[in-house]
């Protein structure tokens, strides 16, 4: 199907618009050329992007959705809109009943989906992020781990221990079966769509944020965890050399491509994983942040972007520059 094409005008919806990745594919797109309508679930949450933004003026304008839950949230938020980029999905590790991460993961992902189906006129692709947590077992150690992965223990995990089962196995779950309810909704309605599906599974995404923090304890759940390695040794329980042996990739390099999922027809209808490094353990990141070179891990978990590198072609910001950019955020904070 054909992609999108920044010549024409083109309207993009980004979903989660204030979160951490999205407000990074947001300046990406508008630097490109694109008109944004920022999906937000309230307008205050809305205000900060309007102000981030301004010199744009009327190329961004804000869509408030309400509970992405809802399945009617985004019935008019896609209306002539030309592509979705939907990030938005619950993004923490607090624990409590499985379902309550995994709902609205679900019903967020499929109501985009729905919507887009229903008034999606001038819709051409959705691109959807989802994580290598859908993917990657947790403790799972393996090399080349590919598109063909799907995380199907962390399912196995919550439907056995229930609130008992690791915070982490919730979250993977909500990724895992959200993505797999939207490629079976996408096979399901072939006939009826003329937009196509592109899912973007990165790993752990580090980066300086763009999006409003307020304070310190209001960074995104993945910074948060860098934060706390690096600056106070806090390693979760895990042993720093040895945990958490999974990959890494930047902010701005997932909110690059975002973009050229949106834009590259052979990327239609394709699980892309976006890696830019692997294995990383806690410790690689304190001697990045004081200069010291990692260590060179000859075995681990390992990534294989082999479709990246042919649909999408990234060129990925280094291990360094993304630890040097946080900590110069963190340093223009006064953290």
């Amino acid at each position: 199907m054909p992609a999108l094409d920044t010549t024409k005008n083109t309207t993009v919806l980004v979903t989660g618009a204030n979160g951490f990745v999205a407000t990074w594919v947001i300046d990406n797109l508008l630097q490109r050329g694109y008109s944004i309508r920022a999906a937000v679930r309230t307008e205050a949450k809305g205000q900060y992007l309007l102000e981030q933004f301004n010199s744009y003026g009327a190329k961004i304008e804000l869509a408030v959705v309400g509970d992405i839950a809802k399945e009617t949230a985004f019935d008019d938020a896609v209306k002539n809109v030309d592509g979705v980029v939907h990030t938005a999905s619950p993004v923490h590790l607090g624990g409590g009943e499985p379902n309550e991460m995994i709902e609205p993961a679900v019903n967020g992902t499929l109501g985009i989906l729905k919507s887009a189906l229903k008034f999606g006129n001038n819709m051409k692709r959705i691109v959807i992020t989802s994580s290598c947590a859908a993917v990657k077992e947790s403790g799972l150690i393996k090399s080349g781990i590919d598109e063909t992965n799907w995380n199907e223990a962390s399912i196995l995990e919550c439907e056995q221990k229930g609130k008992n089962a690791n915070p982490l196995a919730m979250y993977s779950a909500s990724k895992t079966i959200a993505e797999k309810r939207a490629w079976e909704f996408v096979a399901e309605h072939t006939s009826e769509r003329q937009w196509d599906l592109v899912v973007i599974t990165p790993p752990w995404i580090f980066g300086p944020p763009l999006h409003e923090v307020t304070s310190l304890e209001a960074l995104n759940s993945s910074n948060m965890y860098w934060y706390q390695a690096v600056f106070e040794g806090n390693y979760f329980g895990q042993n720093p050399e040895n945990d958490p042996d999974h990959g890494w990739v930047d902010v701005r390099d997932t909110a690059e491509a975002h973009a050229r999922a949106l834009e590259r027809p052979a990327a239609g209808g394709e699980r892309i994983i976006v890696c830019a490094g692997s294995p990383w353990v806690w410790q690689d990141l304190r001697d990045v942040s004081k200069g010291i070179q990692p260590k060179i891990r000859s075995t681990g978990t390992t990534f294989n972007v082999t479709k990246e590198h042919r649909l999408l072609d990234l060129q990925y910001k280094s291990l360094k520059e993304c630890t040097d950019d946080i900590l110069a955020y963190i340093a223009k904070k006064g953290w």
